[in-house]
C-alpha cells in the first residue's frame, strides 16, 4: 500500500543539530517520520549566522538586525501556513513580546502540536535580565490552550499542561542506544580516573556548586581529573584542576566516553523540576556511573542506588563518589545498570511509536 503523504512544518527556535532541547527531542525522529509519510520542511527562528552569535558577547548591532529579520521570516512564513497538514511547534513561534504571532498560527494552521520543554512559562534568573524583561512568558500557556497536542517531558510539566489541554503525552528526552551510544568503559583504576560534567554557560552555576566537593575529591584523590565540557572559556578555579573542553556535536559523545563517574548537580528551585533529566541520561546510556542531586525528574531517571545515586548534601557527594572511585566493580555493575535503564525507558527505540501516536491523533478530525 503506498504511503499517503503529509506536510509538516517544524517551527522552532534554532537551526536543525544546535541545541540540545532539540536535538535529542523530536530532531532525531526525523527519518522516522519520514518512513511514516511525512514531508519535513523546519522553519527555525535563528538564521545559521544568528546562532553563531546569539551566545557570544558583542555583535550588539548584528543580533538586533538578525533578530529583525527572523520576524520578517516568520510573518512571510504566516501566509504559507495553510499549505502544511500539521505545524510541530517547539517553545514558541517567536521569543519576545506578546501572544500575537502565536495567536496567528494557531488560528491558520489547519494542526498543531505543541512540544514544551523547560518551564518556559517561568522566568529563569541565569537569564540575563534584559532578555527576561522582553520575554514573552504567556506564549508557551497560550499554546498549551490552543494546540491539539502537546508533548511535555517530565510529570511536573504534564501536569501544569493538563489544567489547560487534556491531550498531552509526556515523552523524556532521549539519546539513540542503537548507533551513537555505545559503552566502552572497562571500569579498570590502572589510570586516572575521569570526574565528568556536561552542560553550557548557563548551567555552569550547577557546577560551581559542588566545587568545595570536587575540592575535596582531588584533594583525597590526586589522580581524579575533573573533565568538563560546554564551557566557551576554560574553567579556573582555585585549588581545582579542571580539563575545559567546549562542547562539539561531533566530539560530544566521544568525550563523554571518556567519564568514569558523570555528575548532575542541580539547585533546589522552581526551574529545575522543568528538566528531564537529560545529562544524566546521556552518562548512563554510555554505562557511566552517574551521581545526581535527588531533586525532580533525576527520581524518575536514576534507581538510587541501582543504576545511579541520589544524594542531598555535600557530605552524600564525597561518600558515593569516593564509593564509585574506589571500587571499579561497583562502576561495572551500577554503569551496566543505568544502560539498561536507559535502553528500556530513554532511548528512541522505546518512543518512537509514541511520537508516531501524537502526530497521528493530532491529524485525525
Amino acid at each position: 500500500m503506498a504511503i499517503k503523504h503529509r506536510r509538516l512544518l517544524v517551527v522552532c527556535p534554532h537551526p536543525v543539530g544546535y541545541a540540545p532541547g532539540q536535538r535529542l527531542k523530536y530532531e532525531q525522529y526525523f527519518d522516522d517520520w519520514r518512513k511514516e509519510g511525512y514531508d519535513i520542511t523546519v522553519a527555525p527562528f535563528m538564521s545559521e549566522r544568528l546562532q553563531q552569535i546569539v551566545y557570544r558577547e558583542g555583535h550588539f548591532a548584528l543580533k538586533i538586525i538578525e533578530t529583525l529579520s527572523a520576524y520578517c521570516r516568520r510573518w512571510l512564513l504566516l501566509f504559507r501556513l495553510h499549505r502544511y497538514d500539521l505545524v510541530y511547534c517547539f517553545l514558541w513561534v517567536t521569543p519576545f513580546g506578546t501572544t500575537l504571532f502565536e495567536r496567528l498560527y494557531c488560528r491558520w494552521a489547519k494542526n498543531m502540536v505543541y512540544d514544551i520543554d523547560d518551564l518556559v512559562y517561568t522566568k529563569n534568573q541565569a537569564t540575563p535580565w534584559y532578555i527576561r524583561w522582553f520575554k514573552g512568558y504567556s506564549k508557551p500557556v497560550y499554546l498549551i490552550r490552543r494546540a491539539r497536542h502537546v508533548i511535555t517531558c517530565t510529570p511536573y510539566l504534564d501536569q501544569f499542561a493538563r489544567q489547560y489541554n487534556p491531550h498531552t503525552t509526556d515523552i523524556s528526552s532521549t539519546v539513540d542506544t542503537d548507533t551513537r551510544y555505545i559503552p566502552i568503559n572497562m571500569y579498570q583504576n590502572a589510570d586516572n580516573i575521569v570526574i565528568g560534567w556536561s552542560g553550557s554557560h548557563s548551567t555552569v552555576p550547577h557546577l560551581l556548586s559542588i566545587a568545595n566537593v570536587l575540592r575535596r575529591i582531588q584533594q583525597k584523590y590526586p589522580h581524579v581529573i575533573i573533565r568538563v565540557m560546554g564551557t566557551a572559556q576554560p574553567l579556573d578555579l582555585p585549588d581545582l584542576c579542571i580539563d575545559s573542553r567546549p562542547w562539539r556535536e561531533d566530539w560530544e559523545i566521544s568525550t563523554l566516553q571518556t567519564y568514569d563517574i558523570g555528575i548532575y548537580p542541580l539547585p533546589d528551585e522552581p526551574w529545575v523540576y522543568g528538566k528531564s533529566g537529560l545529562k544524566a541520561i546521556q552518562y548512563m546510556a554510555l554505562g557511566i556511573p552517574t551521581v545526581a542531586t535527588a531533586i525532580g525528574t533525576n527520581f524518575r531517571v536514576i534507581d538510587d542506588g541501582v543504576s545511579g545515586f541520589l544524594v542531598r548534601t555535600e557530605d552524600e557527594w564525597i561518600q558515593r563518589l569516593s564509593e564509585l572511585i574506589e571500587n571499579p566493580q561497583l562502576r561495572r555493575k551500577i554503569g551496566e545498570k543505568a544502560r539498561q535503564k536507559v535502553v528500556a525507558e530513554f532511548s528512541i527505540a522505546a518512543n518512537r511509536t509514541r511520537y508516531r501516536t501524537v502526530l497521528a491523533e493530532a491529524m485525525r478530525e
